[in-house]
């Protein structure tokens, strides 16, 4: 089936995904400010579903303590979301905890807030970890943005201070570009410096 024959409720939702670092900010970034269409981000929405004082924010308190709070002294008692990300980093079973806490509430949000939009044509959701959290059904289409393991690590390096191990086995907690291409409606080309996927883009939008 050809994937613009596909909608939810006659709404076309593009499931924008990739590996960490591979670019999605940036290509995110080009279709809000060129193509005009609402953008739907998992991760901010993981944000406000761990604000203090939510259903989110009061399970992960219980799980893991107080050595959770982003400065103790702050009353407003925000989760450091740097550590909790090293935590799970470092112990699978807490890493599987948490996913089981948050994918399904951010599904659920990302459902509410598409009927929001209910009379816009197009929208797109920005899903990092789409295969892995199975998101497929939400989406009409899939979009993978190809970028090099090495352009991610390099970006990790960069951008998150990591060194090249730690880079690497941040890139292995996803499922892999191959892996995830055989789900894929389109591949955005991030590999260069040459923005193929710009023309890609264009042509789709």
């Amino acid at each position: 089936m050809d994937i613009l024959q596909k909608s939810k409720n006659n709404q076309r939702r593009i499931g924008l995904t990739g590996g960490i670092a591979s670019g999605k900010t940036t290509i995110t970034n080009y279709i809000r400010k060129h193509k005009k269409i609402p953008i739907l981000d998992a991760d901010n929405l993981s944000r406000e579903l761990i604000k203090p004082n939510t259903y989110g924010y009061k399970k992960i308190l219980d799980y893991f303590g107080n050595k959770i709070i982003n400065n103790k002294n702050n009353p407003e008692r925000a989760i450091n979301r740097k550590l909790l990300r090293n935590i799970i980093f470092k112990h699978s079973e807490s890493k599987d905890w948490l996913e089981k806490l948050l994918h399904p509430l951010i599904k659920e949000k990302m459902i509410e807030e598409c009927s929001r939009y209910k009379n816009t044509q197009t929208l797109v959701l920005v899903i990092p970890l789409l295969f892995e959290a199975k998101f497929e059904d939400i989406c009409t289409e899939i979009w993978l943005v190809k970028c090099p393991r090495e352009t991610q690590k390099k970006r990790l390096m960069t951008r998150d201070k990591m060194s090249e191990k730690e880079a690497y086995e941040t890139i292995n907690l996803q499922l892999s570009f191959e892996e995830k291409r055989k789900f894929s409606d389109i591949i955005l080309d991030n590999s260069d410096e040459q923005n193929k996927w710009i023309k890609t883009i264009k042509e789709l939008l």
